[in-house]
This record gives structure tokens, sequence and C-alpha cells, in this order.
């Protein structure tokens, strides 16, 4: 579980502070996957980099139960067996195979060569399952399509075997078949692996779709529960609807309208 406590996040900028987002309170569990939703420049993006690390926050904490100790207290050897994070960019790499890419994800526990022992093999051989692709094993990274190198870097993050996986936008640059093909893989994996996978993107209607739970960032707090629980209270519809856009609270299809 991963707990947060009057969090506020944002940069130091010459010495005074750029507030993104305060007073944000909330826990991500294990077996759901979590989708963040929001306007574009709103703090996604800074919000996970929080999460995962990548900078501190301004304000407030972000726990770990258990063993019920704060992110910011662990190493950089103890985050990368707690979380696993799935960047949007594509990876700059050439002549790598998808096995040996997948292998990397064993760093954490390889040692300074890097050696994968029979063990770590048959933990990269699951993984690679896990996402579908054993069968792209051997091919080289170059040749992958966007929807099969998502699938790799997943794959990647499951062999570091994290409790927690945070992926930015791992529908970006995928076609509407790969991206409900994406959603539907984590939220298996989530409810099978019983990992916390937490992930933002604007792919709106299928996390609506999909998700266990959403998180909906706004200029207020952070507003969180079940796509349904969140269509039923107005608030999906207050973010979404608009001039020829609007929310079906009973189906969550977001509909267009012409309006001429």
């Amino acid at each position: 579980m991963i707990e947060l406590r009057n969090l506020t996040i944002g940069y130091q900028q010459k010495g005074n502070r750029k507030i993104v987002a305060s007073n944000i309170n909330a826990t991500l569990c294990s077996g759901r996957l979590t989708c963040l939703i929001g306007s574009n420049g709103i703090g996604k993006s800074t919000l996970l980099r929080t999460l995962s690390a990548f900078q501190p926050p301004l304000e407030g904490d972000i726990m770990v139960s258990p063993p019920g100790v704060s992110l910011s207290t662990l190493t950089h050897h103890d985050l990368s067996r707690l979380i696993g994070v799935v960047l949007t960019e594509k990876p700059d790499v050439q002549n790598m195979t998808v096995y040996e890419l997948v292998g990397i994800g064993r760093s954490p526990y390889t040692g300074f060569w890097g050696r994968l022992t029979k063990e770590d093999r048959q933990i990269v051989e699951e993984s690679l399952r896990m996402v579908g692709i054993e069968s792209l094993s051997e091919r080289f990274i170059q040749t992958l399509s966007d929807g099969e190198r998502q699938k790799m870097m997943v794959a990647k993050a499951l062999a570091q075997q994290t409790p927690v996986i945070y992926l930015d936008e791992p529908t970006a640059f995928l076609d509407y078949p790969s991206k409900v093909d994406m959603l539907q893989l984590l939220k298996r994996l989530a409810h099978e692996t019983q990992k916390t996978i937490f992930l933002s993107t604007h792919d709106m209607e299928l996390a609506l779709q999909i998700a266990d739970e959403l998180w909906l960032m706004s200029p207020s707090p952070i507003t969180i529960g079940t796509p349904r629980q969140l269509a039923a209270n107005g608030t999906l519809s207050q973010f979404i609807d608009r001039p020829g856009i609007h929310l079906d609270t009973k189906t969550l299809a977001i509909k267009v309208t012409n309006t001429e």
C-alpha cells in the first residue's frame, strides 16, 4: 500500500516554490488498476515523478506499508526492489533482443556483473509469458511495433519483481485496439499478481470502462472513486461535459454531437 499524507508536489525554482498540487491525501492499494486522469498540464507527470522518488515532495510524505516507512528514507537499492516504472519514451536501443532488455529488469538482484542465474532466466521467461510476447524473445527491439514494445517494457517491470508499478501514458503511440489490449493486460496483471498498478492516461473513455479506480486531478485536490461512483456524483460530467461532448453516466460512454 502507498499512502499519500498531506502531500504537496511541485518544484523549487530560483529559491521560490512552484506548487502544482497540494493537500493530497490518498491511498493506492494492491490488486487494483488505478488510472490518473486530468487536463493537460494539471500535474499528472509531476505526481508520478514524485511517487517514483524521481523528485522530492515539497511538503507531506509518501508512506510505504508494509513495512510502514517513508519513501524518502529508502535507498536507491530499496527503491529498485519496490517500484518499477514504465515511461512514455520509446527505448533508444539498437541491436538488443527483447529477452536481453527484459533481463535488465533483474539488475536489482544480479550484482555488479549483471549475469543472469537460472532463476533469473526463469523469471524473465515468465514475465514474457505473462504479457504474451514469449514468441518475440529473440527479436531485435527496433523491429517491434509500438504495441509490442510497450508490452516488452511491462515485461521488464514484471521481471523487476516490484510490488508497485507506475506507468506514464502507456497507451501513447498505440492504435485503438492496442490501447484496449494494453489496459486490459494491466488490469489482469493487477488482479492476478496483486501488484499496485498506477498509470496516467489521456484515453478517458477507456479508463472509464476498464479502471478499478480513478484519480481525477483538477485545480482542487484529487477526487478519487470508481468510475461508477464519480459518474453518479457528477464529478465526471463536470470534468467532461461541454458543448458537443457529453458523458452518458449509465454506459460511461463519451458522446460527441454535431453542434452546427
